[in-house]
């Protein structure tokens, strides 16, 4: 494993954020710290990043890679949804434009021991943050059939997912516990019928992506992170967030339309529910409507850039 993780549409995010001299910046998601050298690049000679990740790996990697930037980029070990509480410890109210990155890296993918990949034989944890929390094997453990099945269905957008689950379920009656990445592929493959085997997407993709997702709290992170996200901006100041799948990006569109309205609905999983007259000044105004996807150049050079979904905000 050499070299680090590609960051994804570093050019349009650096044309929307615009880091300048003066300016703090928080990366929630810093990883091996590809944006946040792009943002201290462009922000010298005293622009600030703040960067916050919960796997204690990449953030070791970041630290390595941006020594050379001193005090102008703070390392912090946390998860970003805490970020209005870590910028007060850091005596910042606020910043002029934040950035979250809600893929995995290709450092985790490839790091073994993480379980993140289902193209090895590697412990089934899949935690971002390997100091705490349940491992993928714990959870499978203590999940119901019908509860792996609604997880695999709803996080992983799995259509067979009850022939998974059933599976599943049966060989942890017959050997106990489900403990390698392996072990779970072949259980995945055999629940399949053998055309269903020769599908363009690996078969036991979803199931990882749901367990992934269940594991860190993706989504309840995200949606935590985004009810304090005006909060966390000057006037003027801009995010950006990258996601990779459909729940994630859903999030983040509802969140955006209905701060531009005015709504201050929290249950997004509802219709909003505000009359005209209850609504209030709007937060956020979104810079575009619609999502801003990786040109095809930047796809072909690093091929887990072919998912990424930007959306952008401005504080209002």
């Amino acid at each position: 494993m050499e070299g680090y993780h590609t960051p994804i549409m570093v050019e349009e995010i650096l044309g929307f954020l615009n880091p300048g001299p003066e300016k703090i910046y928080l990366d929630g998601t810093l990883g091996t710290g590809g944006h946040a050298e792009a943002f201290l690049q462009q922000s010298g000679p005293s622009g600030r990043v703040i960067g916050i990740d919960a796997d204690t790996e990449s953030l070791t990697m970041a630290q390595e890679r941006l020594a050379r930037y001193g005090d102008r980029i703070a390392f912090v070990h946390g998860r970003y949804e805490d970020a209005g509480e870590i910028l007060s410890k850091q005596g910042i109210p606020r910043v002029h434009g934040l950035l979250l990155d809600l893929g995995i890296s290709r450092i985790q993918l490839e790091m073994p021991e993480r379980g993140f990949s289902f193209s090895r034989d590697d412990p089934l944890d899949m935690r971002m943050d390997r100091t705490q929390g349940l491992t993928a094997e714990q959870l499978l453990q203590r999940l119901s059939e019908e509860q792996m099945a609604q997880l695999f269905f709803t996080y992983g957008e799995e259509r067979n997912a009850r022939k998974i689950a059933g599976a599943i379920a049966k060989a942890r009656k017959n050997k106990g516990h489900i403990s390698t990445t392996k072990e779970l592929v072949e259980i995945i493959l055999r629940s399949r019928p053998k055309k269903a085997r020769r599908s363009r997407i690996h078969p036991a993709t979803r199931v990882f992506m749901a367990l992934r997702i269940a594991v860190n709290r993706e989504l309840e992170t995200l949606e935590n992170f985004l009810t304090d996200l005006p909060d966390l901006l000057y006037q003027g100041g801009r995010c950006c967030i990258l996601s990779f799948h459909s729940l994630e990006d859903r999030i983040v569109k509802v969140r955006f339309q209905r701060w531009e309205r005015g709504c201050r609905c929290q249950d997004i999983s509802q219709p909003c529910r505000c009359e005209r007259k209850d609504r209030k000044k709007p937060l956020l105004r979104r810079l575009q409507k619609k999502i801003i996807r990786p040109q095809q150049e930047e796809i072909v050079r690093n091929p887990l850039a072919r998912s990424a979904k930007l959306r952008i905000a401005e504080r209002l």
